[in-house]
């Protein structure tokens, strides 16, 4: 399956996530603000990055950029609870791959994050 970097500040939705993907067979390592994601980056490679926009150290949208810098083509999912009008779009026009939205629908979070996933090379 996949390696997943999950960028999330709250401990409890880390942990939902991080189990939900754990087991759908999914390796998950966790980050909880830029710098902490920027550190994991740095050190492995990941299939994924499933990122919350409200995050210690200058936001979402800031790592966001730094990985399209060297990487434009992997899945980064905006995760977050930021659910106005306009906010999927805005997402997507920033450079996110897709948006997935709080609090989430636990039967499918699985098959939503699996969805963004390339396929295999």
């Amino acid at each position: 399956m996949a390696r997943i970097l999950l960028v999330e500040d709250d401990l409890w939705s880390r942990r939902l996530v991080f189990d939900l993907l754990v087991l759908r067979g999914h390796d998950v390592l966790c980050a909880a603000g830029v710098s902490d994601g920027r550190a994991q980056l740095d050190t492995v490679k990941f299939d994924a990055v499933l990122l919350d926009i409200n995050i210690p150290g200058g936001g979402g949208e800031l790592l966001l950029r730094e990985i399209r810098e060297y990487n434009a083509v992997m899945p980064v999912i905006a995760f977050t609870a930021s659910t106005m009008t306009g906010d999927r779009e805005r997402f997507l026009a920033e450079g996110f791959t897709g948006h997935i939205s709080k609090p989430i629908d636990v039967k499918s979070f699985g098959e939503t994050v699996e969805s963004y996933l390339l396929p295999p090379t």
